[in-house]
């Protein structure tokens, strides 16, 4: 299912969160959703699912507004730090009762999940510490089988082994039952593979939308001395640069040229997370 959200801006009083934000986010695709805390990151998520109302603008699931559309939003799985589930209740009580509103939630493939992770489903929630509800709830989200599935930080409190397990078990879901997924997370490089279009907000605007794969083809740094750094990169979209001395790196965003390289500059591609610091900066 596909999200449509036209010139959307939030208030919250004088501040403002989202600033006539526009962006597509296409059926069955795996995006990235980028910023610095504060962006407008949570709150954008916190509008598509109908938990606040925005000041102007809308928000289309396949084309129907999902503002007070229980249908729509049934379609839609949200992930966030919040605890939703009563601290009193077992984890196989969780698998019930989300049953109860996502009727594709798959309870099976959710306990198979459990023993991957090691959560035992006989404990209550309470009991669990913050990596391990990070996981109660990965696991609910990738077995609701929801068309659209909203991650908010989602491997909080993970240790290595288990984001890696996360990552893992994501792209299979995925692979197995195609949904359009958003995965909001400052871990940008551990996610950066499996991540096919990033969205990166700043100050509640959009400053990109764009395939990780043209994006990572544009994005590159030069090295040398500031006067052979600055004449090379005269008249180039310049997202930022570093001194040392008579020293200087500038980031760059747009396409290589084949020219050959001056004589004492050094070139190298940027990765994701090296492109959004200078694009956030």
């Amino acid at each position: 299912m596909s999200i449509d959200i036209k010139a959307v801006t939030m208030t919250f009083g004088k501040t403002t969160a989202l600033d006539n934000i526009s962006l597509k986010l296409e059926e069955n695709k795996i995006y990235g959703l980028l910023g610095r805390n504060g962006a407008g990151k949570t709150t954008l998520l916190n509008l598509i699912t109908n938990r606040i109302f925005p000041s102007n603008g809308e928000i289309l699931l396949d084309g129907e507004q999902v503002m007070e559309n229980d249908r729509a939003l049934s379609k839609i799985y949200f992930m966030t730090e919040t605890n939703f589930y009563p601290e009193w209740m077992t984890v196989r009580k969780a698998y019930i009762w989300t049953k109860e509103f996502y009727p594709e939630f798959d309870a099976e493939y959710a306990a198979s999940l459990s023993e991957k992770f090691s959560l035992s489903t006989g404990s209550k929630i309470k009991n669990l510490s913050t990596g391990y509800q990070s996981i109660l709830k990965i696991i609910i989200s990738l077995a609701s089988n929801a068309p659209v599935v909203l991650l908010d930080e989602p491997v909080l409190g993970l240790d290595a082994n288990h984001r890696e397990l996360f990552y893992k078990e994501l792209i299979r879901a995925y692979s197995e039952r195609p949904r359009t997924i958003v995965i909001s997370t400052h871990l940008i490089e551990e996610a950066a593979d499996i991540i096919e279009e990033v969205v990166v907000i700043k100050d509640g605007r959009l400053i990109m939308q764009d395939q990780v794969e043209n994006v990572l083809s544009k994005g590159y740094s030069v090295s040398g001395t500031a006067t052979a750094v600055d004449s090379f990169v005269r008249g180039k979209k310049v997202l930022g640069v570093d001194t040392l001395g008579g020293l200087k790196t500038a980031y760059v965003l747009e396409t290589p040229q084949k020219d050959s390289l001056p004589e004492g500059l050094e070139i190298s591609r940027l990765d994701l997370q090296k492109l959004f610091i200078q694009l956030t900066n």
